[in-house]
């Protein structure tokens, strides 16, 4: 969600708009359909948090060893 914050205006959506959204994918998809494109989705969004915080922990690494070599002296 603080993702969506870094770009004010571009998912600025109304009930309204959120609605017709759901009822365009329902028309092309189908009922069948959703529930897998859903967890396509969610599989998606779970991969790109996982890189995310690989991305973090490898910047973290260096200064945590340099914290620690500094305590040493």
């Amino acid at each position: 969600m603080g993702t969506l914050l870094l770009i004010p205006g571009i998912f600025n959506l109304g009930t309204g708009e959120i609605i017709i959204i759901a009822i365009v994918i329902l028309l092309l998809f189908g009922g069948k359909k959703i529930p897998e494109l859903m967890k396509g989705l969610g599989k998606g969004v779970r991969s790109f948090k996982d890189g995310v915080n690989d991305v973090k922990e490898e910047i973290n690494k260096p200064v945590e060893s340099e914290k620690e070599t500094k305590e040493n002296k």
